[in-house]
């Protein structure tokens, strides 16, 4: 069973789970992984300006001989250009900001951004969606965020969700993880990536191994984790070492909020604007 698409608050659907392009793959050529995260099933990929290499994930895009209706790109503006022109598409589907400080001012822009919308050139922006860092550990820190972006109707994406496994193992979380993993006949890494997806969340990942990415979509044939089992997993990381809970402190997710709040005005003001012309 593939995994659900959730609907965006401007009415497009996008793919719970994606296939990331940034972190080791940065400034590098990725065209094999694209290609082979498209055979193995995903049909949603996450680039970026920032990461040096969305010409190489247009050319296996291109290469897939598949429908373009068939995929979902996303891409992150960084203030090198205002068109994601590297990927050599004529549209991509979600266009969001990767950094409000890359340049210019958040009002100046999100016009470019309304600008790329009207012309056809992305068919969703931001703020439909909003990634971040997200795991069991930094839950307790971004469970404002979280609930701030329900409010508004906002997707919220999870990157590097496995940094319990891949960062930080040995930690409280892993004990819950493995018991549900056990009752389940599933690995810790899908109990994780199911547990993200107990909180409304996007997947957002990535691999080299064709069967970890096999891995990480049979998450979707799991039945779900019990609300015991959520809660443990929740409790375990709020007991997380000192130097992981300090990773997102609480200055930052008020900015982000903050971000969020312009960007959720000027939305509903250019939604009002359009209703006009």
């Amino acid at each position: 069973m593939p995994f659900e698409t959730v609907t965006l608050n401007d009415g497009n659907k996008m793919p719970a789970i994606a296939f990331g392009t940034g972190s080791k793959w940065k400034g590098q050529d990725v065209t094999e992984y694209v290609e082979q995260a498209i055979e193995t099933g995903f049909s949603h990929i996450d680039t970026a300006q920032w990461y040096a290499n969305e010409d190489s994930v247009g050319k296996a895009i291109r290469e897939s001989a598949l429908e373009r209706s068939e995929l979902f790109i996303t891409t992150k503006w960084s203030g090198l250009t205002s068109i994601p022109d590297a990927l050599g598409l004529k549209q991509i589907d979600l266009y969001l900001i990767h950094n409000p400080n890359a340049g210019g001012t958040i009002e100046g822009n999100w016009r470019e951004f309304e600008k790329i919308k009207e012309e056809a050139l992305a068919k969703s922006i931001g703020p439909a969606v909003n990634q971040i860092f997200f795991h069991p550990y930094n839950y307790a820190q971004n469970k404002e965020l979280l609930e701030f972006s329900t409010k508004h109707g906002i997707v919220t994406e999870a990157y590097s969700s496995l940094a319990p496994i891949t960062r930080f193992p040995g930690g409280p979380v892993d004990k819950p993880v493995q018991a549900a993993a056990k009752r389940l006949n599933a690995t810790p890494t899908q109990v994780i990536l199911s547990w993200v997806r107990s909180k409304g969340v996007v997947i957002v990942t990535t691999s080299s191994s064709k069967e970890h990415l096999q891995e990480y979509l049979t998450v979707a044939d799991l039945p779900p984790l019990t609300e015991e089992e959520i809660a443990a997993i929740d409790e375990a990381g709020a007991k997380g070492p000192s130097t992981i809970r300090t990773l997102v402190r609480s200055s930052h997710i008020r900015l982000a909020i903050s971000v969020f709040q312009m960007a959720v005005g000027l939305w509903g003001v250019y939604r009002v604007w359009r209703c006009y012309i």
